[in-house]
């Protein structure tokens, strides 16, 4: 099958298109022809060699942490699927491919009003926002602040927590094209972190409460900010690390005086389990939004296979608002 495979850890010459194996298929597994598959940064992070998929090494490192496609096959297990079925869900890794196999457990039935490409921009990102703010256990009424609202994950989590019923809506992002964007999506106040200081601008909107939930993507150099906006009993949720991951000399003390909760969260890592529980309450709670309007699919760009170092490089330079994803199947 065609694919795109990591020859080695580096730049974007690294990704070579190869001719390999077909992945084998179990007995609780479904194998599909992916039509489309998402880009995530952190496809460019495994390019680079910083993050490997979990697991025994494969012997061809394809990227790629979701997918859409058509059932080919089903295991002999396997209940609630059929052959010819469109589904969408998470990977490993291996979606930059013409066919990837997977558990049944983490598949999910596209419904018939999504197309290929707004399936394929679904999975990864909107699992992981509604994930994380159920992980800080957001409830109706309280505030949200959303790092790189731009971004795939930050599209997803600013929608995702207005209809868990969110107050406000708090978003930063180094464009202000995107913060404009983002604020057609639900985003209620926006802030360029180039230009303001993001917790002075936060206290102002919420009166000198703070925020109660800050989801970021960012790190190490947000931390003072990100604490300065924190609410009494806030928790702030770490989806990735952007800005870095070393903070020196950082002042814990005053976690203790706003009671706060620092989680850390990835899916990719995670058992089978636990990535199946986290598809199958997206599916209850966020999909039907999306299949009725109320959440909407921000795709970007659409990039052929063949053009996958154009999409990263989209991507590394920050241009994109919401998902790019990759056609690998008409």
């Amino acid at each position: 099958m065609r694919a795109i495979v990591i020859s080695k850890p580096g730049g974007l010459d690294s990704l070579i298109e190869q001719d390999i194996p077909e992945p084998l298929s179990g007995p609780d597994d479904l194998l599909i022809a992916v039509h489309t598959a998402g880009l995530n940064r952190a496809d460019i992070i495994q390019r680079m060699g910083n993050y490997p998929q979990p697991g025994i090494k494969p012997k061809f490192e394809v990227p790629g942490l979701e997918y859409a496609g058509e059932v080919i096959t089903v295991g002999n297990r396997v209940e609630g699927f059929k052959s010819g079925d469109h589904v969408m869900g998470l990977l490993p890794g291996g979606g930059y491919a013409e066919f990837v196999s997977v558990p049944a457990s983490l598949a999910i039935h596209i419904p018939q009003e999504i197309p290929w490409h707004i399936a394929g921009a679904i999975p990864e990102v909107y699992i992981t926002a509604h994930d994380a703010l159920t992980q800080c256990q957001l409830v109706a009424g309280e505030s949200v602040l959303v790092h790189a609202c731009g971004s795939g994950v930050g599209v997803a989590a600013i929608q995702i927590a207005k209809t868990m019923g969110a107050s406000i809506v708090l978003g930063t992002s180094n464009s202000d094209e995107k913060l404009e964007r983002a604020s057609t999506l639900g985003l209620d106040v926006g802030i360029n972190p180039k230009k303001e200081n993001f917790s002075e601008k936060i206290m102002d909107a919420t009166k000198g409460n703070g925020v109660d939930v800050i989801l970021d993507v960012i790190g190490a150099s947000y931390w003072e900010q990100n604490f300065q906006s924190l609410a009494i009993n806030g928790r702030i949720i770490l989806v990735g690390l952007m800005g870095g991951a070393i903070i020196p000399k950082a002042n814990i003390g005053g976690l203790l005086q706003k009671r706060a909760r620092i989680i850390g969260t990835t899916l990719r890592a995670r058992p089978l389990e636990q990535k199946a529980i986290a598809t199958r309450a997206f599916e209850k709670s966020v999909l039907p939004h999306i299949t009725n309007g109320k959440i909407k699919i921000i795709v970007d760009k659409i990039f052929d296979l063949n053009e996958v170092a154009k999409a990263q490089d989209h991507m590394e330079k920050n241009e994109n608002f919401g998902k790019i994803v990759l056609q690998i199947k008409e």
